[in-house]
Parts: structure tokens; C-alpha cells; sequence
């Protein structure tokens, strides 16, 4: 396996309130150039649903609702070793540090989307921020079992935080 950097860079501004952690992109959003660029991921779905925005349709639409709606997004990891895109398949973790968004905004809630997520992120971030997540069902394909109603009632609570 090799090691593979995070090539996309944090989405957060001065305004940011709430921080949103995957765990590492997949292989579509590793050569997309953004979050959650698989179509079957619903976490477009499930924002803009539960901030009753319209669905964004490019990189710079999900960007600007992101910051619009004072969301920061970005993931736990910064390298490791995965095979394809397999949350299972993560080893030799180095993770991010949260200290340029956390410095740059008034984070008031750090929310990890899934169980691989707020895992790595208790195990290596937590220590150092001492700010508990709020764990939220994960959007991922893989989390089929979780309709897209479940999704949208679960991440409401982010509604809460702003």
C-alpha cells in the first residue's frame, strides 16, 4: 500500500461555526479535487435538505453554501495508507491539525460524519483539542442501511450550533 496525502484543502472561514470531519477522500474526491465528490455519497443531499438550500452543482456552488451557511468541512486524516477508497482498509494515520481553522473561527461544534471519523478522530485529535464531536450517521454509500430521511433527520442537530 502506499501512502497517500490529502490533496484537498479545508474549506472555513472567519465565520465558520460549525467543523465537519470525514475521514479521508475517496478516490473520486482525491481526483475530483473536492469533498464528497462520489454521486452516491448523499452529503449534499443531506445539507441542503437540512438547510433548505437548493442542491449545489459544482465545486464553487458547494463551497459558497458551505461558507454561507457558516459550515467548515475538511477531514481527519492528512496521510495514510488506504487501499481504494476503504475506511477498513486506513492505516499508519497521520492526522490533521485543526489549529488553522480552530485559530481562524469560533468553532462552536466539531461534528464527525460516521463511525471511521469520530474513531480516528478520538484517538488522535481529541487529546490535543479536548473538544468533544458530535458523532452524526455517516453519508457515505457504504451506509446504506440509513435512508436519506434518517440522514436528514440525524444531521438537523446541526441546525442547533448556528
Amino acid at each position: 500500500m502506499n501512502r497517500i496525502e490529502h490533496p484537498i484543502p479545508p474549506v472555513y472561514n472567519q465565520d465558520s461555526k460549525i467543523l465537519i470531519l470525514g475521514s479521508f477522500p475517496s478516490v473520486k474526491s482525491r481526483k475530483g479535487g473536492f469533498f464528497y465528490h462520489h454521486p452516491q455519497n448523499r452529503f449534499w443531499r443531506v445539507i441542503s435538505q437540512v438547510f433548505s438550500q437548493p442542491l449545489p452543482q459544482s465545486i464553487d456552488d458547494k463551497r459558497r453554501m458551505l461558507l454561507d451557511l457558516k459550515l467548515a468541512l475538511w477531514d481527519v486524516i492528512q496521510s495514510c495508507e488506504i487501499e481504494g477508497s476503504a475506511d477498513s482498509s486506513i492505516k499508519n494515520v497521520i492526522p490533521n491539525d485543526l489549529t488553522q481553522i480552530l485559530d481562524a473561527a469560533d468553532i462552536r461544534q466539531i461534528v464527525c460524519n460516521g463511525g471511521t471519523s469520530h474513531r480516528l478522530y478520538m484517538k488522535y485529535i481529541y487529546p490535543k483539542t479536548g473538544i468533544i464531536p458530535l458523532k452524526l450517521p455517516s453519508t457515505s454509500p457504504a451506509n446504506a442501511a440509513c435512508s436519506l430521511d434518517k440522514l436528514v433527520l440525524a444531521w438537523s442537530q446541526l441546525r442547533q450550533y448556528l
